[in-house]
Order: C-alpha cells, then sequence, then structure tokens
C-alpha cells in the first residue's frame, strides 16, 4: 500500500521519515506534550530514532498510520497525527495526536483529524473511530466532542504512567454520525 499524502488548506499530512527525527524528538522530549500522552517524554534521540521506525514497521504491517502535520507553504514539522489499532477487516481504528505547543489552540489539529477522519471513512471505509484522553486533558477531549465525537465513558486505571495506573475518557465517532454532519 503506497503511503496516503492528505491535504487541508494549510496542511500537508505526510509520512515521516528518517529526515524528521528532530523534529519528532523536539515534540516528544516537551513534557507538556507528553503530559498526557501515556508515555514518558524522550531524554535521547535514539528514541525518536526508534519511533520514527515504528511507525514505518506498523504502516507496512497495516497496523497503524502515522502522518507528519506540515504546513503547505512552509513544509514546517509541527506534529503527528494518526491511526492506531488500526483493524481495516474489523472496520476500526483509534485516532491519536500530538502538536507542537507554540502551535496549540490555532485549529492545526483539528483541520488534520477532519481530514484524517474523511480518509478513514471514505477512503478505508472504517465504520468506528475511537479516541482516548487523559480526563484532566480537556482541550484534548473539547476537540473531539468538536468533530463529533461522542464521550462512551471512562476507562478506570487505562493508561500507565508516571508510575501509576491513570483513568481515561474513551470517545467514539461512527460513520453514520460523520455522514449527518
Amino acid at each position: 500500500m503506497e503511503f496516503p499524502i492528505l491535504q487541508t488548506d494549510r496542511l500537508k499530512l505526510v509520512q515521516i521519515t528518517e529526515d524528521h527525527i528532530d523534529h519528532v524528538f523536539s515534540i516528544f522530549s516537551d513534557v507538556r506534550v507528553t503530559k498526557y500522552y501515556g508515555m514518558a517524554h524522550f531524554t535521547d534521540i535514539q528514541q525518536a530514532m526508534n519511533l520514527v521506525d515504528s511507525f514505518q514497521k506498523s504502516f507496512q504491517e497495516k497496523r497503524s498510520i502515522r502522518w507528519g502535520i506540515t504546513f503547505k507553504d512552509t513544509e514546517e514539522f509541527v506534529g503527528t497525527i494518526g491511526l492506531n489499532n488500526l483493524q481495516i477487516a474489523s472496520r476500526k481504528t483509534e485516532i491519536g495526536y500530538d502538536l507542537k505547543p507554540e502551535y496549540w489552540r490555532r485549529g492545526i489539529i483539528s483541520e488534520a483529524a477532519g481530514a484524517v477522519i474523511k480518509y478513514c471513512f471514505d477512503k478505508l471505509d472504517l465504520y468506528r473511530i475511537g479516541a482516548v484522553t487523559f480526563p484532566e486533558n480537556e482541550p484534548s477531549f473539547k476537540l473531539l466532542l468538536n468533530l463529533g465525537f461522542q464521550k462512551e465513558g471512562l476507562l478506570r486505571g487505562y493508561i500507565y504512567q508516571d508510575n501509576k495506573s491513570n483513568d481515561a475518557y474513551i470517545f467514539s465517532i461512527i460513520k453514520p454520525d460523520w455522514n449527518n454532519q
């Protein structure tokens, strides 16, 4: 399968390659980004290399797709967005995203997520997209609600981070919901 490049008015969602390792490290070494990510922040560039390798391997195995978020006009790499636990045969996946803090609250993830959701329903013919957030991550779950996701409930002790098990909210959007927007 060829890697799908997606575009919006301002953004181009591209395949993450070795050329992006420094950007990936910059994002995931920022404790503000990983605070609600379900993993510790990066402390070594090798961690970014391993993550980029895992993005590529998981895509080849059709288990996930992870895009780099870039601006069309400058090609600046500002974040990532992707599908985790991609199950084409079961017609479902989970969406996740991250963004450099200096670009928060500018509608970038909302714009990128809209393109990814459209791709999921129109091209991959998925039926369900889930999302998991920490209850404390209000900007993330408000974004999901604005995109048409519904809050399904609380997953107790679902995410292990900072040496403890943390609760998480689970959200979803299904194809009929998206088609009716």
